[in-house]
């Protein structure tokens, strides 16, 4: 920074050979003067006379003439030049001189205060500028560090966001969870509660088939014991072993049945067969145990054909055919055999 003070005057700085240069200046004019002093004195001395002899030709006569010496022709010194007017002379001259050599160095002054004042005017200019910059500087940091401390608020809040996000999808996830098992105890509580319905149903349906079972295995027996009586008691002796052959999905009742009773098995099986495979020399024989109302309480394979897939699909058809029809009696005998062939 320049420091101003009032107390000084403005100066002019002092140039290199400032000295030197003046000291050729007065040579200069010694010289000058020296040479202007003696071109006046040579001007002004006396010019020396001449002599001069003027010769004409002389007649050829016979008497010679004697010839007069000529006379001699005085020549007109030049006027003197007065010192007076060369002094006059010299000294406008060196007027002159040190008018022009104090306009140049007032020139020279007036070059270097205003070189000074440009100069002043820059350093003031840069003064400016470097104090603008550093305010501009000062702004750039203070926003720089606005804006750092709002992004760093802003990172705060969102962590903040993401932390009460991901405490309220635990939240919710636990919530779920808890829903979800409580909805997987109430399935289980439903599905153990319909198992045990459906054990005590398939247990009193089973109680019943066995209490049907034995009612009519009672009557079996005395119609048995009737028939026997009949037979004893009138013509000769009849057997007679209640079964009845069919064809293809006919069955075999192990108790008395209707002549009809083994179609109904037929249609009622035939359509649950599924089979792609190979048809000849197969046939299998499937227990079958059922309630009086037709619900199916067992079927095992009673005779294999010697094919484990044809013996699975039959099972499984009469396994799908549930309930089993019933007799014209309205009640489905409780056992008796079905025999199953594919159809070719």
């Amino acid at each position: 920074m320049i420091r101003k003070n009032s107390e000084y005057p403005l100066q002019p700085p002092r140039e290199r050979g400032t000295g030197r240069a003046f000291a050729f200046a007065l040579v200069m004019h010694a010289l000058l003067g020296f040479f202007l002093y003696h071109g006046i004195q040579w001007q002004n001395s006396t010019p020396e006379g001449a002599e001069a002899e003027l010769w004409t030709e002389v007649p050829d006569t016979a008497i010679p003439r004697p010839v007069p010496p000529p006379v001699p022709v005085p020549v007109a010194p030049a006027p003197p030049v007065r010192d007076e007017q060369a002094d006059i002379a010299l000294q406008e001259k060196k007027r002159q001189q040190q008018e022009a050599a104090r306009e140049a160095q007032l020139a020279e002054q007036q070059r270097q205060q205003k070189l000074q004042a440009q100069q002043e005017a820059e350093a003031k200019r840069q003064q400016q500028l470097a104090a603008e910059q550093a305010a501009q500087l000062a702004a750039q940091k203070a926003a720089a560090a606005k804006q750092k401390q709002q992004q760093q608020q802003a990172d705060k809040q969102k962590q903040q966001q993401l932390a009460e996000q991901q405490k309220q999808q635990q939240l919710k996830e636990q919530q779920l969870k808890e829903q979800q098992q409580e909805q997987q105890k109430q399935a289980e509580a439903e599905a153990q509660k319909k198992a045990d319905a459906q054990k005590a149903a398939k247990a009193k349906a089973q109680a019943d088939a066995a209490a049907q079972a034995k009612k009519l295995d009672a009557e079996r027996r005395a119609r048995l014991a009737q028939m026997q009586g009949l037979a004893t008691g009138g013509t000769g002796s009849t057997t007679s072993d209640g079964l009845g052959k069919s064809g293809t999905g006919s069955g075999s009742g192990g108790t008395a049945t209707s002549p009809g009773y083994s179609d109904k098995v037929r249609r009622a099986v035939r359509p649950n067969i599924s089979w792609g495979g190979e048809t000849s020399g197969l046939e299998t024989v499937v227990s079958v145990r059922c309630s009086p109302t037709g619900t199916l309480l067992g079927a095992t394979i009673s005779r294999s054909s010697g094919n484990a897939a044809w013996d699975d699909a039959a099972l499984r058809a009469v396994q799908r055919t549930d309930p089993m029809p019933q007799d014209i009696n309205g009640k489905t005998p409780p056992s008796f055999l079905i025999t199953l062939r594919p159809a070719g």
